[in-house]
């Protein structure tokens, strides 16, 4: 009643069921392992099936039995009319030789074929379930009685051999209703197999709709199991991405939330160690800048011989000093830059960026080094915008332009170019240095790795730069590849080219 004056009420309750209902699903899915749910789903699926399959093999059963039973009837009732056309005409000839013969024996013979007629109608008269034929049957029993019993009669002497082939007359007529009624019979039975067949054939046809019942009870069951499983592998490669922040909380299965529990407490540890380092090395490295500073300033007063002219040894010496400290402020920079990969919080947030800015910019920073070897920038200008980090991607490009600067050879030149699909961003870098054995195109990126220093290189660097790239476009999502400079122009007969692919994901072009 009270549903019924509150509107409101009312449709609010179907959404508390609702509710009800999938907080139930949830209850459930939580206290149950996964090989009880595949176990559960295999059986909501075979269900439908396995009934599907017992009502076919029942009716299946019924339309056999039917059959045999018509065939049965129609061998009976086709043996019947010839049995009986056969009794009753040796019934009629032996009675007609016995009214011209006048001769006891025949008369026996007729009582015998009699006998048998009655038989024939008695047997049949049982098995049968027609209640017409039944009844001709009957009264084809009647009318031979009376034929009986006129031949047993003393008057028979008088009769002719017209008069008692006049008296078989009715009996060869209900003989013949009976043939009629046989194969009427006969044509009903056939009648109601073909309907029974096509019967059963529209009902199997009808239980067809199991089998997209079971495809939908599969695929709930598929997605109550993968769907744990597919947000596992989601916070997995959060995880690989370095996103050490998001706890990890996952409902599901019983086997599912293990993996959760363990992934939770991986992620904390890494975390944990993740801000360790990040901490170490900016500590370290801040306090390693501020000593090297000074030592840096001392060592151009006494290299300008701003304290003193210096012989030969001394001013040698002096050149030791500085190309260390140069190397040392080299590393230190690599740190910084090996510790922006390892503080994942300075990934998060894209913004726009101009990507010709950008590589411009990245061009500036390195202009002293490129004036130095008299080297030509052959840069894409044209405008492209794109949603990243420029942290990031600062990062990435001053590593690898460095390295295209320090093994191009005096007059050399670099080109840059950038190309777009609709699937990503390719960025090619081509110098004309010595370029990279293939054999070595993986192993370049492994920390600390050095390959063959450039011909009069004074810097010698970390081995960090390339691993630095390749742990940022993982997080990003791309890839870096170094394939020889003549594939991407027929002109480069030598030197390498850095391939980055980033995925083309909400990029604006603006030309």
């Amino acid at each position: 009643m009270t549903s019924l004056n509150n509107p409101k009420k009312s449709k609010r309750l179907p959404r508390q069921l609702t509710l009800s209902f999938f907080g139930f699903s949830l209850s459930f899915l939580n206290k149950i392992s996964i090989k009880k749910l595949t176990l559960i789903g295999f059986t909501f699926v075979a269900m439908p099936l396995v009934m599907a399959l017992i009502f076919g093999a029942n009716k299946a059963s019924e339309l056999a039995q039917k059959s045999t039973s018509a065939i049965y009837n129609v061998a009976q009732l086709t043996q019947l009319n010839s049995k009986l056309d056969e009794t009753i005409a040796k019934l009629e000839r032996s009675a007609s030789q016995f009214v011209v013969l006048k001769d006891d024996e025949l008369l026996a013979i007729f009582s015998g074929h009699h006998k048998a007629l009655i038989d024939i109608i008695q047997e049949t008269s049982a098995k049968q379930q027609d209640k017409v034929l039944k009844e001709q049957l009957t009264s084809l029993k009647a009318e031979s009685d009376r034929i009986k019993e006129l031949m047993l009669n003393e008057n028979i002497d008088t009769f002719s051999l017209e008069q008692i082939q006049q008296e078989f007359k009715l009996l060869q007529l209900i003989n013949e209703q009976l043939e009629k009624r046989s194969t009427f019979v006969v044509n009903q039975q056939v009648l109601d197999i073909q309907q029974t067949t096509e019967e059963i054939s529209d009902n199997i046809l009808e239980r067809l709709y199991i089998i997209p019942i079971t495809l939908l009870i599969a695929g709930v069951f598929i997605i109550l199991i993968t769907k744990p499983l597919k947000r596992l592998t989601d916070e997995i490669q959060l995880l690989e991405q370095g996103s050490f922040e998001q706890e990890i909380n996952l409902h599901g299965p019983a086997e599912v939330r293990e993996i959760a529990d363990a992934l939770e407490n991986m992620r904390q540890r890494l975390h944990a160690l993740e801000l360790q380092k990040s901490s170490f090395i900016r500590h370290i490295s801040h306090e390693l800048k501020t000593p090297l500073a000074a030592i840096r300033e001392g060592t151009e007063l006494i290299y300008d011989n701003s304290v003193g002219p210096l012989n030969e040894d001394q001013q040698e010496i002096c050149d030791i000093i500085r190309v260390s400290v140069n190397r040392l402020q080299r590393l230190i920079e690599d740190l910084l830059d090996f510790n922006i990969v390892l503080d994942s919080t300075s990934l998060h947030g894209l913004e726009k960026i101009s990507l010709s800015e950008l590589i411009n910019d990245a061009c500036n920073v390195r202009k002293l080094d490129i004036k130095s070897k008299n080297l030509t920038m052959k840069c894409n200008n044209s405008p492209y915008f794109v949603y990243s980090n420029s942290k990031q991607l600062s990062v990435i490009l001053d590593n690898i332009l460095s390295n295209a600067i320090k093994y191009s050879p005096v007059n050399g030149d670099i080109t840059i170019t950038y190309s777009s699909s609709k699937e990503c961003i390719t960025i090619n870098i081509i110098d004309q240095g010595p370029g990279i054995d293939p054999s070595l195109s993986e192993k370049v990126f492994d920390a600390f790795y050095q390959g063959k220093a450039p011909i009069n290189s004074q810097i010698k660097g970390s081995g960090l730069g390339l691993t630095i790239v390749k742990e940022l476009l993982l997080r990003l999502n791309g890839k870096i590849e170094v394939i020889p400079a003549r594939k991407i122009s027929a002109a480069n007969e030598s030197g390498a080219c850095i391939t980055i692919t980033l995925p083309n994901t909400q990029t604006d072009n603006e030309l």
